[in-house]
């Protein structure tokens, strides 16, 4: 019973250093991030015919904050995927080592390949469909708040989920799902996405669309990707069981 008392702290002590090495990560790229807010700001505005207003001091800090917090999000995931895997790798057999080990810098790669997405593709189709909307009717300002909030919103959430077809093929390898119960749960995960879909999109049925699509697609490919990972799996086990049978034989 103490042993396992020890054991159960030692993990909670291991768990304890790798956050706290995640979050120093992430306060260290915050702090990059504010020193070079001035340009990534100058970037993301570039396109606008007007100039950003705000209603108060706040709105400045808030500002800085908010593009500094994405480049430490962003900054942060590989850090915080290598941590994840250091914390489990006693767990793993060498071969699950360094088959997840190739799924951090995926991580950080389709993160990036998100935000893209979300900013070059879905931000100037839905903001260009909303300014048409009032066009005529009203002058259009945008405050500097109202504005990187909805850049957040258009952006952020394909973030995350264009890593799904990674954690899918991840969380393959740990044998905790395989392509099978996601084939069989599909329904439910569509209606989820489309749930998603609808609640970060403006409310139209373009941009409803606009979402929804990449997000049905990115499940389609995590289904594919997990049943090639469950099938080299599969044949890894088969042939590590018979090397190991080979060697009873010869002992």
């Amino acid at each position: 019973m103490e042993d396992k008392e020890l054991n159960i702290i030692d993990h909670l002590d291991e768990l304890r250093k790798r956050l706290i090495y995640t979050v120093v990560a992430f306060f260290a790229f915050f702090i990059l991030g504010f020193i070079y807010v001035e340009e990534i700001y100058k970037w993301l505005v570039r396109d606008l015919d007007v100039k950003l207003i705000v209603l108060g001091p706040s709105d400045i800090v808030w500002v800085y904050f908010t593009l500094a917090g994405v480049v430490a999000l962003a900054g942060t995931i590989p850090v915080l995927a290598a941590q994840i895997w250091m914390f489990v790798k006693p767990a793993l057999t060498p071969i699950e080592r360094k088959i997840s080990l190739s799924y951090i810098p995926a991580l950080f790669i389709l993160f990036i390949v998100g935000l893209c997405f979300g900013y070059f593709v879905i931000f100037p189709t839905v903001l260009g469909f909303l300014v048409e909307l009032g066009e005529g009717m009203m002058v259009t300002n945008f405050t500097a708040d109202k504005y990187f909030r909805f850049i957040m919103h258009m952006t952020l959430p394909f973030g995350v989920l264009f890593e799904l077809p990674v954690v899918a093929m991840f969380l393959t390898t740990l044998g905790i799902i395989n392509p099978y119960v996601l084939q069989k749960i599909r329904k439910y995960a569509y209606f989820v996405l489309v749930v998603i879909s609808v609640v970060i999109s403006p409310p139209d049925f373009i941009s409803d669309i606009l979402v929804t699509i990449p997000l049905l697609f990115l499940y389609e490919v995590s289904i594919n990707l997990s049943k090639i990972v469950y099938k080299r799996k599969l044949k890894k086990e088969k042939e590590w069981e018979e090397l190991q049978g080979t060697e009873d034989v010869i002992d």
